[in-house]
């Protein structure tokens, strides 16, 4: 499918695609997919990061000569979606030291099958703010919308948000784009479809499970 103009995906790498056939594998080792997501997280936030708008600065070197270079434009803040956002967070510290941290909780209704807000807590001057929305499954983007919604509610610009997200659908790319149009996705796959029960295929199971262990593998057996 064509990923559209605010939709960014990792170049395709051989080495990608080595993590990718690691980390999809039902068998790999928790200790395996925790270190291997974290590499494709690295490169995901590097990535949205160098979306934001930056400015001129000019900065003398240890020679004494000017050094022509760039600085963040804009204060930035970063939420995850708890729980599966939260695997990203480390990754972002390591990354942006000092980084705001905002927290939205979603979860589906098990009986009306619509994203509910649990909980929220954002930082007060929010919607001066670029916001790094973290989501790593980006499925029918029910949750994902949700979240970009709380986030608009408390004053963020649609197009101050970019969505960090580990796999997205082409169902879940496609209803982003048609609701919240100017909302910039970065995502390191995009997968062939949604089974009838909403799981992304090939995929890779619970993303939160099998990072924070929960589970043996993410994966029905």
């Amino acid at each position: 499918m064509t990923t559209g103009h605010n939709v960014h995906l990792l170049p395709q790498t051989d080495q990608l695609r080595a993590i990718h056939t690691i980390i999809r594998d039902r068998d790999c080792p928790r200790e395996d997919f925790v270190f291997y997501s974290r590499r494709v997280i690295r490169l995901l936030l590097e990535a949205g990061l160098d979306l934001l708008p930056f400015t001129k600065k000019d900065v003398t070197t240890p020679v004494g000569t000017a050094f022509h270079g760039l600085e963040f434009a804009t204060k930035i803040c970063a939420v995850p979606v708890i729980r599966a956002g939260e695997a990203m967070e480390g990754e972002l510290r390591y990354v942006h030291p000092g980084i705001r941290i905002g927290k939205i909780l979603i979860q589906r209704d098990k009986q009306t099958k619509l994203p509910h807000l649990y909980y929220q807590h954002l930082p007060a001057d929010i919607a001066e703010r670029h916001v790094l929305l973290l989501e790593p499954m980006l499925a029918t983007a029910g949750s994902a919308i949700a979240a970009i919604d709380v986030l608009r509610g408390a004053g963020v610009p649609e197009n101050h948000i970019i969505m960090i997200n580990f796999l997205s659908s082409p169902e879940g790319l496609r209803r982003v784009a048609t609701e919240r149009p100017q909302v910039r996705i970065v995502t390191s796959a995009i997968e062939d479809r949604l089974n009838e029960h909403a799981f992304m295929i090939p995929g890779i199971g619970d993303f939160g499970d099998r990072f924070f262990g929960t589970t043996d593998s993410g994966a029905v057996k």
